[in-house]
């Protein structure tokens, strides 16, 4: 008789991938090559980390659930590029990766939003991104400006990254079928030059105030967020961006430009 498969815990958000053409097209999403090193976040049942360790030179893969270290131990034993981490993948310190890491995860749904901040935070260390997500935050990822779903992750994930909505994913594609649609989507890290870290948190900063209060004017909503009036009214007419304009209406254009504005106003 087999042995029993580990349960899923319901307070660790564990919806297992079991259809392995799902794992092939993930894999196939990912081009790996044999000397790219991988990240998996949440191996789970393994069902994802053979396929992975099978094209890649290395596989390091972050578990948060101890009672699944047994097996994957037993059923991955053959994989000798594997680095099996029992730990929580938010305290993983991502900027010690080597460059040109590959992310491959099927993120716990409840974690998956500050999971996918942190990645973004270490983008100098990454190559590109192939997350499985709840649909609704993979639509939120890929959004462009006047959708419902533009908001901060879209303008800071599309800032760092070009994004691919790639495919959707049954609920039967899981064990236990989880109550919400699921997609897999492919963030390729843009190539820039070195990111200013002052810079990039005053951007990060304002992108964050601007959608703060969504039904409110953008210079409404900034001003409740601690920028002076006069300063905003000229930022914005510097880039060009109406008084009465919405945070949804900007592109990530305008949200450089405008970033660069203020900088500009700090340093005058």
């Amino acid at each position: 008789m087999a042995p029993s498969l580990p349960p899923a815990l319901k307070r660790l958000g564990q919806n297992f991938l079991i259809d392995p053409n799902i794992v092939r097209k993930i894999v196939s999403l990912a081009a790996l090559r044999p000397e790219d090193t991988v990240l998996e976040i949440g191996p789970g049942r393994g069902a994802l980390t053979a396929g992975l360790c099978a094209e890649a030179g290395r596989v390091i893969a972050v578990e948060i659930d101890p009672q699944l270290q047994p097996h994957l131990q037993e059923t991955l034993g053959h994989c000798r590029n594997l680095d099996l981490r029992i730990g929580d993948a938010l305290a993983f310190p991502f900027g010690t990766l080597p460059p040109h890491t590959v992310v491959v995860a099927n993120l716990p749904y409840y974690v998956s939003t500050p999971i996918l901040f942190a990645l973004l935070d270490a983008r100098a260390r990454l190559d590109r991104l192939v997350l499985m997500l709840q649909t609704e935050v993979a639509l939120r990822l890929a959004a462009k400006p006047d959708s419902e779903d533009y908001g901060v992750l879209s303008v800071l994930a599309q800032e760092a990254a070009e994004v691919e909505l790639a495919f959707r994913v049954s609920p039967n594609c899981f064990r236990p079928r989880p109550t919400v649609g699921s997609a897999v989507v492919r963030l390729t890290i843009k190539a820039r030059d070195e990111v200013d870290p002052v810079r990039y948190e005053r951007f990060r900063r304002l992108v964050r105030a601007a959608f703060a209060h969504r039904r409110k004017t953008l210079v409404n909503s900034l001003r409740d967020e601690g920028y002076p009036s006069e300063r905003i009214s000229s930022a914005l007419q510097a880039v060009g961006v109406p008084l009465q304009a919405r945070a949804e209406t900007l592109t990530l254009d305008h949200y450089r430009a405008l970033a660069a504005a203020f900088d500009d106003g700090e340093s005058a």
